[in-house]
């Protein structure tokens, strides 16, 4: 309820104040667990996607946005819930694991699992080459992976800072890709490896972002 609520009264504000441009939401299985694949440029991606797709689609968060206290710490707590994400512990010697493990979880229930293979965000606008993560949730929980593009948020929101600036932005879906099938009797990471690679191309398509060619220098993470 508080998520829908949330959708209902942010996702207008948000079109119209920042100027969000939403493109391709039909291409996002409405019922059934799938993968949302997307670049990453600024701290509300994780909250973009979520006001811009047609159905819920669950994040991971650091777990000290859920433990706060006081006020502060009630508002982020009710803010995060609301928008569906899952806290996690990213400084555990296990975290990408358990964050693995989270993930096959909420795909498992049949809902919508957000994920950037890049890892962290872009802090020079290229898009960097993508983690095999991404391939070994669609292939072990064989669920379609839908590409999407990000555009702008870094000016919303620049890596680094916290303030909001009213900036255009858009969301764009590509449409789902189905590796059921595809790598029958193909060595688990060398399948991983090309799905990967596909995912990013569709990514790359959609964002018109240039490719950096290699990983992203921060850790990765779910």
């Amino acid at each position: 309820m508080l998520y829908l609520t949330t959708r209902l009264v942010v996702g207008p504000l948000a079109r119209a104040w920042f100027r969000l441009t939403v493109e391709g939401a039909h291409n996002v299985p409405r019922t059934g667990g799938v993968l949302l694949a997307s670049n990453h440029l600024s701290f509300i991606d994780s909250f973009a996607i979520p006001l811009a797709a047609p159905r819920k689609v669950v994040f991971l968060a650091k777990a000290e946005y859920f433990t706060g206290t006081g006020a502060k710490g009630a508002a982020s707590r009710a803010w995060f819930n609301s928008m569906g994400m899952v806290p996690v512990e990213r400084d555990d010697s296990k975290a990408a694991a358990r964050s693995l493990e989270i993930a096959l979880e909420v795909l498992g229930r049949g809902e919508a699992f957000g994920i950037y293979p890049e890892g962290t965000r872009s802090r020079d606008g290229l898009l960097y080459r993508g983690h095999v993560g991404v391939a070994h949730l669609a292939l072990t929980a064989k669920v379609p992976v839908v590409p999407v593009g990000l555009i702008g948020t870094q000016d919303v929101q620049p890596v680094g800072t916290n303030k909001l600036t009213r900036a255009p932005f858009s969301v764009k879906f590509g449409e789902p890709i189905d590796f059921t099938g595809r790598f029958d009797g193909v060595a688990q990471g060398k399948a991983r490896r090309q799905a990967t690679d596909e995912i990013m191309d569709a990514i790359a398509a959609l964002s018109g972002q240039q490719r950096a060619g290699k990983y992203n220098e921060r850790a990765a993470t779910v």
